[in-house]
């Protein structure tokens, strides 16, 4: 089976579905088949270093962020000679799997429409949260990303709020999968579906073999000292790392706290860290297996989005190995199950008195246990058994 995946962002850029790509990519291939990755070219240090594959079909584009990161290519009849030309040399397409919400997802339905190919699309994004926390003018982005789209894709549908953008996009698509049952019922709540009316729940996984790695590697105790804590993602307003450090000074908790990551709210969180108690280091941007390597070395992640994740991979990383997580979001707390202290609210307050009953159950050695049966359903093996399942009934 040959799969052509459309993507808004190149897999070897920073993301998390950009990883989840990747993975899926390496399994599938595992697996016997044939993928195709198509989404914008890189620019900058990232860009230039990535490596080479047969499988990326790279389409012209420009840089849309300051650290040239990510781009952006324009959807139209020009990227689609373009496509066109670039997948002709290539088995033809079993199934397209859109795994974008903007121009990649256009580009990704415009390709399956002149050619007839079942569509799987998967749903990353909550676009309404998502916009409100990055932009200062959230209405006017999302009234033009309905205007461009009805534009591209031909739809005169109405509608100029973020569930229309993502309903115009499920109704072209022969099977809707949704990283988490809380997403897919938000979905499903929206009318976000395909023709099925349903829409499929389909966790992004973990590598397994770094996650026997990474067990591999773990102690047969806790090592001795203060309790640990870990907080992993983007620095932006949307995963509230700010409100996580203010809570930290008001706990006044005796800790180690890594913070993993980067982004604009670096300089900003490092003159809260100055204010905590707790001994508080970043250790920037890390590869993969070693993010997974301080996960397991951790008493606790820290989750702090609220309405934001469409998942929350870190927290399911944890319960992977073995560690709890604090976790902010009541949604991920019951997808999750157990192995959790849960923040009854977004206050500040709240967060700081759940930090503090943490830090006592790891030193009284009373800290929650994550749910052991997350370990095997969050393999990407089992992952991508799931979804080749959905690929056999569309393509059917």
């Amino acid at each position: 089976m040959h799969v052509v995946m459309f993507g808004d962002q190149h897999v070897e850029s920073l993301g998390g579905a950009q990883v989840s790509m990747r993975l899926q990519r390496r399994f599938l291939e595992k697996a016997g088949h044939t993928v195709t990755i198509v989404a914008p070219a890189m620019h900058g240090p990232r860009g230039r270093s990535a490596p080479a594959s047969d499988a990326y079909v790279d389409l012209p584009s420009i840089p849309i962020t300051f650290d040239r990161e990510y781009s952006l290519t324009w959807p139209g009849r020009r990227t689609d000679r373009r496509v066109d030309a670039a997948l002709a040399g290539r088995p033809p397409a079993d199934v397209v799997h859109v795994q974008a919400d903007f121009w990649g997802a256009f580009i990704g339905h415009r390709y399956a429409r002149r050619h007839g190919t079942p569509v799987v699309h998967t749903m990353h994004n909550r676009l309404e949260v998502g916009i409100a926390a990055m932009s200062p003018f959230p209405g006017l982005v999302l009234r033009f990303l309905n205007w461009w789209e009805r534009r591209v894709l031909g739809d005169r549908t109405p509608g100029r709020e973020g569930w229309s953008f993502l309903r115009r996009l499920a109704v072209r698509s022969d099977a809707v999968t949704a990283p988490s049952a809380h997403f897919a019922r938000r979905l499903e709540g929206n009318r976000v579906v395909p023709a099925s009316g349903a829409v499929d729940v389909v966790w992004n996984g973990i590598d397994d073999d770094n996650l026997a790695a990474a067990l591999a590697d773990a102690p047969l105790e806790r090592a001795p000292g203060r309790p640990r804590f870990v907080w992993l993602g983007r620095m932006s307003p949307e995963k509230r790392l700010l409100p996580f450090l203010e809570a930290l000074v008001e706990s006044g908790v005796d800790a180690d706290v890594e913070l993993i990551g980067g982004g604009a709210q670096l300089a900003a969180a490092r003159r809260l860290a100055e204010k905590s108690r707790a001994n508080v280091s970043f250790a920037g941007k890390l590869p993969y297996a070693d993010a997974l390597r301080r996960i397991q070395a951790a008493d606790a992640v820290v989750q702090t989005s609220i309405g934001f994740e469409t998942q929350g991979m870190t927290i399911f990383e944890a319960a992977s190995l073995g560690t709890p997580s604090i976790v902010s979001d009541p949604d991920l707390a019951d997808e999750l199950g157990a192995g959790f202290w849960q923040v009854p609210d977004a206050s500040t307050a709240a967060l700081a008195e759940t930090l503090r009953r943490a830090a006592a159950d790891i030193t009284a050695g009373a800290a929650p246990t994550p749910d052991p049966t997350i370990r095997e359903r969050f393999r990407q093996s089992s992952r991508t058994a799931a979804m080749i399942e959905i690929y056999d009934r569309v393509r059917g």
